[in-house]
């Protein structure tokens, strides 16, 4: 897609929605700009301050743009935003300096992590390589190589200048009909039946069908006034200028070093000119609170140069500054010229906060976003509202994946201020946050803990890892698993082998309950469903179908489990609080009632060859394969606790997913203990849960497979039912050409080697896609991982995929890799 959005031809002014976009900072210009340039002319943008430099963070943003990210999506977003200001200028100023890009190692472990990201980079499709400690030299002059170890170097990356880059898009979008409005300050957000309908400012109101919440760290407070949560901190960050320095002396263009990431000490360094610029992220957190910033004018009357510049910490500085000079000899003997604490923003999960908000039909958020990944975003946003979805996948940054239980002030100043902590640290991908823990634990938490469970957190829920208990079992198996190196063995433990050979011989008890559970009733339950999923749901109460949630292009949104328990009543098995979102707002119409019943219920997985001889003395009801078929549903009980049972299993074993509610929880969990101990019964956590699941090929969404993927791509085909009628996304997969890529298994050829996902994968020398899941399979005893690749792979066909800069050889497998007849299942 071009960086520079060709213009359409303007609709009517009949036909053109009304947007206001509040904030005309980086984002809200760029949004302008994408609007217009798809054809939404009526567009207004308001802002508080003056025009061009509001007082924002984008107007003292150092403009620093490092594309790779462990997420493809911010990858995605900074990709876009360097080609885009690449191609822009303003009164013959480019908006986009390519002096590329360098980050420092200089400890083993961080240069490990170097390596790391050139993996990432590879995999996401920005070019990068790891450097010697002469080249880092090379690069960058001032530095003392005698501290580095190497370095990872992006040729491509370099300096966004913020402010210009607002006023070329500013003209750009003026040009084809919008106008920006400088000195209104927004103090409502109208609204009536449920949709906004107007921005009130000091200076009048402005009709609006959309507006777009693009006001920064002002977030909250705009979200205030539209009765929407903005889950954002703001947070001040240290910057400081040196004074000229000698060895940067006649200096004429502003930047051609390289931007300069050293991130052991926390540090960023740029030029600016003769000057070194320095951004610190080692001080404590600083927060902000959103409503108690002060306006422009009242900024400058508080003797502030803006509002998102608060006066410099000297006492916070000390230590950056002798880190700042063990790296550059050049600064031993500088001084400190100006400095600031620039506030901008963070969410709980470092991500930004994008989408129409639930609460309010037609209130946009935009928010969260920083310079790199400002044009990014706003195309994302601008192609959501124009066209009904952006072009790539957003899920981890829409506004509705936040659970209600991390939407709290305290827990969004708390983790807010956590990821500033962690911006610059070695963040393993299954590393936890660590306060506030535990905050969801589900009934059979005290059994959980009493049996040693190792938890890491998901949504705010607390979910076991492995079982220290199982430890001893470890001596059972016939051969240990492979040892670990420090990185892989994180987060890990070889008892999980043990819990997985328990599942595959006996009989294991898995915590289900964070999952997502919801409900749909009413009489028009099943028309509703069936027109919003792929797969045939008219059958009779008892069935359970495995469908899909696909957008209008035939992207996968989401996978659902939908047991019908009676005529109009359903149970649906879903991923995130995003599928509830989606489902409601298509539900306005129809004769339904959708529920989360996530809090209320729990779940138990009874997984193993020994299932049926744990539940069936248990209950009444007939739980023979011939009684109670596979995706089958019944509402029984188990000993005294009421229960619906789904004959459903993701480890490729017998079982049944036991839910019943959250009171009767520890005496479900208690009673199957019991029962289960002459069985061999253990718990089992996550750990082997996925190792188990992908010997099986069963998908994950939103590591798997996401929006930007087809059912027939990601091998989920077999849930499209084509002839049953309409669904949404069905006339876009009918028009679909032959997919050209596909999710494909691999087998490590070392059964010592590891990988954990998002490294590239090469074919015939060339990275041809990257590694979504990967466990290892203690079945199998091989790691599997699977992969988007292109599609014709052969089963056998070699592949490498990188690893701390290894290439490890692995094989096209063919699937399923574990019992393909499916008899395990069908017992």
């Amino acid at each position: 897609m071009s960086a520079t959005p060709e213009a359409r031809p303007h609709p009517s002014p009949e036909t053109s929605p009304r947007v206001v976009v509040i904030g005309a900072g980086i984002v809200g210009c760029s949004l302008a700009d994408e609007l217009t340039a798809r054809g939404w002319t009526d567009v207004t943008v308001l802002e508080q301050g003056p025009l061009p430099a509001p007082g924002g963070s984008t107007s003292h943003a150092p403009g620093l743009v490092f594309r790779t990210s462990p997420s493809k999506t911010l990858t995605e977003f900074a990709r876009y935003t360097v080609e885009k200001f690449g191609s822009l200028s303003h009164d013959g100023v480019p908006c986009f300096a390519p002096v590329g890009g360098l980050e420092l190692a200089t400890t083993p472990e961080r240069l490990a992590e170097l390596h790391r990201r050139a993996g990432l980079a590879a995999a996401w499709g920005v070019r990068g390589e790891v450097v010697s400690t002469a080249r880092c030299k090379e690069l960058w002059p001032l530095l003392d190589e005698s501290v580095v170890l190497g370095g990872f170097h992006t040729p491509e990356d370099g300096l966004a200048r913020a402010v210009p880059a607002c006023r070329a898009q500013l003209d750009r979008a003026t040009a084809r009909g919008a106008r920006f409005l400088g000195r209104h300050t927004v103090t409502g957000v109208e609204r009536a039946d449920g949709r906004v309908t107007g921005v009130v400012t000091d200076r009048g109101v402005f009709p609006a069908d959309h507006v777009v919440s693009a006001a920064g760290f002002w977030g909250p407070v705009i979200g205030r006034m539209a009765g929407v949560d903005v889950p954002l901190q703001p947070l001040a960050h240290q910057y400081a200028r040196t004074r000229p320095l000698p060895e940067l002396s006649g200096a004429r263009a502003e930047a051609t070093l390289p931007i300069l990431r050293f991130q052991d000490a926390d540090l960023y360094f740029r030029e600016h000119h003769d000057r070194i610029g320095i951004g610190s992220y080692a001080h404590r957190p600083l927060p902000v609170d959103p409503f108690g910033v002060p306006g422009y004018e009242e900024a400058r009357g508080r003797g502030m140069e803006m509002p998102s510049s608060y006066p410099f910490t000297e006492e916070d500085w000390a230590p950056s500054w002798a880190d700042a000079r063990r790296l550059l000899p050049a600064l031993r003997g500088a001084e400190v010229e100006s400095g600031f604490n620039g506030v901008f923003s963070f969410t709980p999960d470092g991500m930004p906060v994008l989408g129409e908000a639930r609460e309010l039909r037609g209130f946009w958020l935009a928010e969260a976003v920083w310079v790199t990944h400002s044009a990014g975003v706003a195309r994302a946003v601008a192609e959501w509202m124009v066209d009904g979805r952006p072009s790539i996948d957003v899920h981890d940054c829409v506004v509705t994946r936040f659970e209600e239980a991390q939407r709290s002030p305290a827990y969004v100043r708390e983790r807010g201020s956590q990821q500033f902590v962690e911006v610059y640290d070695v963040t393993h991908p299954l590393q936890p946050m660590e306060r506030p823990r535990p905050l969801r634990v589900s009934p059979f938490h005290a059994r959980q803990e009493q049996l040693g469970a190792f938890s890491l957190e998901g949504g705010g829920w607390e979910r076991p890892h492995w079982y220290e208990a199982n430890a001893p079992l470890l001596a059972d198996l016939d051969a240990k698993p492979p040892e670990r190196d420090p990185w892989s063995a994180r987060y890990w433990s070889p008892v999980a082998a043990a819990e997985a050979r328990a599942t595959r011989e006996r009989v294991a008890l898995y915590d289900m309950t964070p999952l997502r559970h919801l409900e749909v009733t009413g009489p028009g339950a099943l028309d509703f469903l069936d027109r919003m999923t792929t797969n045939k749901l008219r059958k009779k109460p008892g069935a359970v179908t495995y469908t899909l949630l696909l957008d209008e292009t035939g992207g996968i949104r989401s996978d659902l489990t939908v047991a019908r328990l009676a005529e109009d009543h359903f149970q649906i098995g879903a991923n995130s609080p995003a599928d509830l979102d989606h489902l409601l707002r298509h539900a306005a119409d129809a004769d339904v009632h959708i529920r989360d019943i996530t809090p209320g219920t729990c779940c138990i997985g009874v997984w193993g060859p020994l299932a049926r001889a744990l539940v069936q003395p248990l209950t009444g009801d007939d739980f023979s394969h011939e009684g109670f078929g596979y995706f089958r549903a019944r509402r029984t009980h188990i000993g005294h606790v009421p229960v619906t049972a789904l004959r459903l299993s993701y480890v490729g074993e017998l079982g049944w997913e036991l839910y019943t509610t959250a009171d009767l929880g520890l005496r479900l969990w208690d009673t199957l203990w019991e029962a289960g101990r002459e069985l061999g019964v253990i718990a089992a956590g996550r750990s082997a849960f996925n190792s188990l699941r992908l010997e099986k090929g069963y998908r994950a969404w939103g590591t798997d497979m996401t929006t930007e993927h087809t059912p027939a791509e990601a091998g989920v085909g077999f849930a499209v039912r084509m002839d049953k009628g309409d669904f949404v996304g069905r006339d876009a997969l009918r028009d679909r050409p032959e997919p050209t890529r596909r999710l494909t298994p691999l087998l490590l050829d070392d059964p010592a080697a590891v990988v954990l996902g998002s490294e590239p994968v090469s074919v015939d020398g060339t990275t041809a896609g990257y590694v979504t899941s990967a466990a290892y399979g203690y079945t199998l005893g091989r790691c599997v991982a699977y992969a988007w690749l292109p599609a014709g792979l052969a089963p056998g066909t070699g592949v490498h995929i990188e690893y701390f800069g290894e290439k490890v050889p692995a094989t096209v497998a063919e699937e399923p890799l574990f019992d393909p007849e499916m008899t395990r299942i069908r017992r």
